[in-house]
């Protein structure tokens, strides 16, 4: 359907991430579109952690949002949200400038989340943006320089925390940079790094059949990494963390992958929120404002089982394209729909040749499972360049066994 402009409502949409994005584009031919992120480009949250562990360049998963946006009818401001005026409908950014709305969608993504554990917000590392992984690789490579200066039995304990896909994947990225890079560099400090995986629950990755479970279980071992499971966190302090159990395990470096939560600056927006999401309808609106929209991470609706949907990029992008017809439906008059979420299945990369995929009830494991991670990671990276470059990069980390990324790159 295209509606002549002047009848076109206007939509705000706060946040470029997958969701944010997806809608933008989904809306500019039935609406003008604003979309407003604190930062000119969009970020491959997925593949973060290979730039955390120098097997990607930092620009490969940063694409423009200009650059998405390129001959559609679509404005950009660069900006944060700081208040919603709900009277005029409109929201003030921290440029000052005002953007008057007939829709808004929020899409804002979400932080890490510390579930109140003394510690975690000043001595571990979290992994939800560029700055963030680039801090990670720089602390593992100053480290490793330390042990390479020391050359004496000084140890290295590297513990990642949260045993679900982004810590596998981490923990697995690092076994693979140690066993290969590092060790060709200086093997004597690198045999002396030492990688835990602590997981509260029961098993890694729960989302999967608990036989992926163990096969994840079972190859990171065999990769070198120390994986603990029931293992609750206390407390991180400098260089050590306790458990609830009263044991603790060295960690000169803790990178914190146990969970998410929406994004701080939703506690001042003025809106209702629940637990820690923006309390919505089936409909994807937000309770009590029927012209406000909540997608992705932000999103409080619930599945047939009360429960919130995964922070995950497949929920924010059908909530996108489900909003798009939402406001299309109201726009010709007709009524609006309940979300329901379509599970397409679940992955995560351990290492080379390693992998598990879960689709369906079909279950697959090792060298073609990791060829699926790899297409479709690759399919849904923005922007020719970054494929190329990212291509190029694998390419060479396969056949070398090197990773070219192991830059220290935070210092002046």
């Amino acid at each position: 359907m295209n509606i002549e402009n002047e009848d076109k409502p206007r939509v705000l949409i706060l946040g470029a991430g997958f969701g944010g994005l997806t809608a933008a584009i989904a809306l500019a031919k039935i609406a003008k579109v604003t979309l407003v992120d604190r930062h000119n480009f969009q970020t491959f949250l997925p593949l973060l952690y290979q730039v955390s562990t120098a097997g990607l360049a930092a620009d490969h998963v940063a694409y423009p949002i200009r650059g998405a946006l390129r001959g559609l009818p679509i404005e950009f401001r660069m900006g944060s949200p700081i208040a919603i005026n709900h009277r005029d409908k409109s929201v003030k950014l921290d440029s000052s400038e005002e953007i008057h709305f007939d829709h808004l969608i929020i899409a804002l993504g979400s932080a890490t989340a510390d579930f109140g554990i003394p510690g975690v917000a000043e001595h571990a590392l979290g992994m939800k943006t560029i700055h963030e992984a680039l801090t990670i690789r720089a602390e593992v490579m100053r480290r490793f320089e330390d042990l390479c200066r020391f050359n004496d039995d000084t140890k290295l304990g590297i513990v990642v925390v949260g045993g679900g896909p982004t810590g596998v994947e981490m923990a697995g990225a690092l076994a693979e940079l140690i066993r290969g890079p590092l060790k060709g560099d200086h093997a004597e400090a690198a045999a002396n790094i030492n990688i835990s995986l602590i997981e509260a629950g029961d098993r890694l990755l729960p989302a999967l059949h608990p036989s992926l479970s163990d096969r994840t279980s079972r190859d990171l071992e065999k990769m070198g990494v120390h994986v603990l499971t029931k293992t609750a966190v206390a407390e991180v302090a400098p260089r050590i963390i306790k458990f609830k159990d009263g044991t603790q395990i060295g960690a000169e470096i803790t990178i914190w992958a146990a969970g998410v939560r929406g994004v701080p600056v939703l506690e001042e927006l003025n809106i209702p929120l629940d637990r820690g999401r923006i309390d919505s309808e089936q409909t994807l609106q937000v309770k009590n404002y029927p012209y406000i929209w909540a997608i992705g991470d932000n999103s409080g609706a619930v599945d047939e089982n009360g429960k919130h949907y995964p922070m995950i990029a497949p929920v924010a992008l059908q909530q996108a394209k489900f909003v798009a017809q939402q406001i299309s439906q109201l726009a010709q008059g007709k009524d609006l729909k309940n979300f329901k979420y379509r599970d397409k299945g679940a992955m995560a990369t351990i290492g080379r040749h390693k992998a598990v995929v879960e689709v369906k009830g079909l279950r697959i494991t090792g060298f073609v499972a990791w060829g699926i991670w790899l297409v479709l990671h690759l399919f849904y990276l923005l922007g020719g360049r970054n494929k190329i470059g990212t291509i190029a990069d694998w390419s060479w980390n396969y056949l070398t066994f090197d990773r070219g990324n192991r830059h220290i790159m935070d210092a002046l």
